[in-house]
Order: structure tokens, then sequence, then C-alpha cells
């Protein structure tokens, strides 16, 4: 007999609500489902089917915010509410390839939420990598012995680790209907915008800020006003 997904859903929130640890477990639980709805949806060959699945997984994200919550983990939220942004982006694209793109970012950005879980008591294992392009969120750490790398060459992995973001950028600008891509890129640059106020970056996060906000700028212009 099968088990309809909204029902595998309330029970996955009712069995890990009572505590942190719980709540946590049930949050990287939903991501499954979050996924397999995105895949869905980047597999659907007409748009009003890549909406719908789309919505499944907004709504799947909706239900689970109490559990991201309660888990407490800051990256594992930060990730999960970009993964949210993304899809509701997707749902408002009239073409397919548009679609696919920002629902790739949400695939990633989730994915990424769900490794922040796995990491949750000690972060800095996995977290320190680039493997999301579009997380502007804080700059990736260099792994290196203390002193080993001049400033030099920590901003040259920084512009290598950031060349993926550049030609994400550049797919968005391209494939992405501009009021929705415009969105998009706007939000980014106002994050970068934020964090440069900050006076605690380190000068690696500092010039990971500066430089994202650079290329996120120059997309902006690609893009204008969307007037025409």
């Amino acid at each position: 007999m099968k088990v309809q997904f909204p029902l595998l859903v309330f029970a996955a929130l009712l069995v890990f609500s009572a505590a942190p640890e719980k709540s946590c477990a049930s949050a990287e639980s939903l991501i499954g489902f979050i996924r397999n709805h995105v895949e869905k949806a980047m597999a659907a060959e007409e748009i009003n089917m890549t909406r719908y699945h789309t919505y499944k997984a907004v709504n799947t994200i909706e239900k689970a915010r109490p559990q991201f919550e309660d888990c407490g983990c800051d990256y594992a939220n930060k990730n999960i509410h970009e993964s949210l942004e993304s899809l509701k982006l997707a749902t408002r694209v009239s073409t397919l390839e548009g679609a696919r793109i920002l629902l790739q970012r949400a695939m990633e950005y989730a994915l990424a939420s769900r490794d922040a879980l796995e990491d949750h008591e000690s972060h800095g294992s996995r977290y320190g990598d680039d493997r999301l392009a579009l997380n502007t969120a804080d700059a990736p750490e260099v792994k290196a012995p203390a002193g080993s790398l001049s400033m030099d060459q920590i901003e040259g992995k920084i512009d290598l680790a950031l060349e993926k973001y550049r030609k994400s950028l550049e797919d968005v600008v391209q494939d992405v209907p501009c009021r929705e891509a415009l969105e998009f890129v706007e939000r980014i640059y106002a994050h970068c915008e934020r964090q440069l106020l900050r006076e605690d970056l380190t000068p690696a996060k500092r010039y990971y800020n500066m430089r994202t906000k650079d290329i996120t700028e120059n997309a902006l212009k690609a893009l204008g006003d969307c007037s025409n």
C-alpha cells in the first residue's frame, strides 16, 4: 500500500519535534523530499509540471521551517532560505531553461544545507569548501598551514573559486527572464554590501565579498533596467 507524500511529511514532523537533535534529523530527512521534487521539476518537459513540482518543494520547506529553527544550525538555515528564494523565483519564470537554472541553484543550496546539518557538531570540517558557488554568506576558508600563503596567493585562490560563480551568473543573465534575473542578482549584490559594512571581516573574507560584489555588479549592468 502506498503512503501519500503529505502523510510522510506529517509523520516526520511529529516524530522529530521533541528535541533539537531530533529536529536536526527531521530537517535533514525532509531535504530528501525537497530534493526529490526539485529533481522532478528539472526533469519535467512542460513548464506547468515544472511549476507543480517546484511548488511542492516550496511547500515542503515552508512546513519544515520549525525543524530548521529548532535545530539551531545557522549554516543550514541560511542555505535552506536561499534554496527557498531560488525556488520561488523559478515558479515565476516562463521558460524551462530559465527555471532549470534557478532549480539547479535551489538544489545546490538544499544540499549545502544538508551537509551543514550533517556537520552540525563540527562545522569546520566540510563547510569551508567552494562547492556552492552562489553562497555569498561567507568566503571559502583557505586550508593551509599558518603563514604558508601570502595574501596574493589567497586572493588568487578566491578568484579561482569565484570563477564558477561568474559563469553561473552569466547563465542567469542569458537564460532567466530579465525581471526574475534582476531580482536574483540584486539580492546577492545587497548581501555583499551588507557584509562589507561589517568590521569583523578577515582580509580574505573582505576580498571575497569585494570580488563577489564586482562580479555581481557586472551582471547588473548586463541586465540593465529590464525596460526593453
